[in-house]
């Protein structure tokens, strides 16, 4: 079997039986094209890499100034693939059962305030028909938390107004039901009049969020470009990402009280782990509280 037969049944088996999303099998795959290359320029096999080639594979790749987070990736991808092909048959040892991953530490994400989300909201021209959308876009993720593929891919079908719920399709195809704000719903409705004067492309006409120009679904690009134009205008000086949006409303609703089960649900983590990381920005919250308002700390 050549290399590329064993990384497409791979992908196949990523997709069908792990369920996982085309983002991150994406991802997975471009990290092991990576080892491909090494691969072959070393005129070594995937049946018979050993854990010191792929030690050498790794240090290449930190060598080229490759972050801690995206050095856990790789090992992260080279550990599922080479479970696969043991389970596949393809070889009977795992050479990534001594890989390491790197230390990442704690990043804490990006949160904005109320006000800088104000701000944003606020430079907004609203008179256009790009602009209501975006509004909304903005107002939406906010509201509910979305990861920006999830937002892209919002349909109409995944509208329940009446009730206050959107339907999200998030990682894995996995479906959720997210409450959505009055405020956010408005937006949606003030958009979807410019909508309707779009010429919409065939095969778009459930997506909610469309370009006014090509009338078909909005890139996850597009919207981090606006994004960061918008929160450059409002002098923001944070790195502002529509994945920014979903950090402050967790962290927002675990500021007033919210339950982090309840978040978790919102945000469709599988694990609580994953939406633990709010309960540490919970504190640093607490602590620049503390610090502003406590008598001993006042200058």
């Amino acid at each position: 079997m050549t290399h590329k037969y064993v990384i497409d049944k791979y992908k196949r088996y990523l997709l069908l039986e792990k369920g996982l999303s085309k983002n991150t099998i994406e991802a997975y795959i471009r990290d092991l094209k990576k080892l491909l290359v090494f691969v072959e320029n070393e005129q070594l096999s995937l049946k018979t890499i050993k854990t010191s080639d792929l030690d050498e594979f790794l240090a290449g790749l930190y060598d080229s100034n490759l972050s801690p987070r995206s050095m856990s990736r790789v090992i992260s991808a080279l550990k599922s693939f080479f479970r696969y092909i043991m389970l596949d048959q393809y070889r009977d040892d795992n050479p990534t059962d001594l890989l390491e991953s790197p230390k990442t530490g704690l990043k804490l994400p990006v949160v904005l305030s109320i006000e800088e989300i104000d701000s944003i909201l606020s430079v907004i021209d609203v008179s256009t028909s790009e602009g209501t959308r975006n509004y909304a876009i903005i107002e939406t993720l906010y509201s509910c938390g979305l990861r920006v593929s999830e937002l892209t891919g919002l349909r109409f079908s995944d509208l329940y107004f009446d009730e206050g719920f959107i339907r999200v399709v998030g990682k894995g195809d996995k479906q959720r039901l997210v409450p959505i704000s009055d405020i956010a719903i408005q937006k949606i409705n003030q958009w979807l009049y410019y909508r309707r004067q779009i010429n919409i492309k065939k095969g778009n006409e459930d997506i909610v969020f469309v370009s006014s120009r090509r009338g078909r679904a909005l890139s996850r690009i597009t919207v981090f470009h606006f994004i960061k134009q918008y929160a450059e205008a409002a002098s923001i000086k944070k790195e502002v990402s529509p994945h920014v949006f979903r950090h402050s409303f967790a962290t927002h609703l675990l500021e007033r009280g919210a339950n982090i089960r309840v978040i978790q649900e919102m945000l469709g983590h599988e694990k609580i782990a994953t939406t633990e990381i709010y309960t540490h920005i919970d504190r640093t919250f607490l602590r620049q509280e503390i610090i502003e308002h406590h008598p001993r700390n006042r200058k």
